[in-house]
């Protein structure tokens, strides 16, 4: 399945469950820095986009339709084509998206053509994620599986970067922004399908396969086995659970 068309399915609830949560928000800001043009890849909805965005770039067009009003202008492309002259921005970023990418040699390769100043990219350590993340540890094994077969390790970034430097993002425990580990002290809002639409590393796992793993939680929720076991996390306000921000400047 290409990005375009899992977006075009996925993508349907991420104006309602994919708010940008403002402490993320601040983090990426400050890594991109006192830059006067950002060109977004891989925008989505148009989440974190700073105010001297001058252009999205999204393949999917229903993610494109879901922007708010006033964004940016956004364009339907793909990371790997940026429709876009060499120069074109002081920065680019490119926020959890390089996991979906075809070519994700060549989708560096643009983002460092089209940046004069700096390159910031939000993504994960996959190994980090499944020893620290208790929902695919304990529960959705095969959810983990599926992350291996398209997390970049970060050294590899890093390497196709040409160099960067690594923050780690840590998630707070209200987040806004339903990503993969936004409810890692709300475990209850993983049985909600439309927390899991807007959550490519569920919804593209499947619900078949998750649905045993799924009802282990509902029982373990149920039973107090969960609050129990994961006592710790419920006096954490953050949790770094593998998010980090790639900075490159050129």
């Amino acid at each position: 399945m290409t990005t375009i068309t899992t977006y075009d399915t996925l993508g349907a609830t991420y104006a309602r469950t994919r708010q940008p949560d403002p402490r993320i928000a601040a983090q990426i800001h400050a890594a991109l820095g006192n830059v006067t043009d950002v060109i977004n890849v891989g925008a989505g909805t148009g989440s974190y986009e700073p105010p001297q965005t001058a252009l999205a770039v999204e393949p999917s067009q229903v993610m494109i339709a879901q922007r708010p009003p006033g964004s940016a202008p956004a364009v339907q492309g793909v990371a790997e084509r940026l429709p876009l002259r060499d120069n074109a921005a002081d920065a680019v970023m490119a926020l959890l998206t390089v996991h979906h990418w075809t070519d994700l040699a060549a989708g560096i390769d643009e983002l460092r053509r089209v940046a004069r100043r700096r390159i910031v990219i939000l993504t994960w350590d996959q190994q980090v994620f499944r020893e620290r993340f208790w929902l695919v540890r304990d529960y959705l094994p095969e959810a983990a599986a599926f992350d291996d077969t398209r997390a970049t390790p970060t050294d590899q970034l890093v390497d196709l970067l040409g160099g960067a430097r690594q923050e780690p993002v840590p998630v707070p425990h209200d987040c806004v922004d339903g990503f993969g580990a936004a409810y890692w002290r709300r475990p209850e809002a993983y049985l909600d399908p439309q927390v899991r639409a807007g959550i490519s590393l569920l919804a593209q796992t499947g619900e078949d396969t998750i649905a045993p793993g799924l009802a282990r939680l509902a029982d373990d929720l149920a039973t107090g086995r969960w609050h129990t076991r994961h006592a710790e996390l419920l006096a954490l306000d953050t949790f770094d659970v593998g998010y980090r921000l790639l900075v490159t400047d050129l």
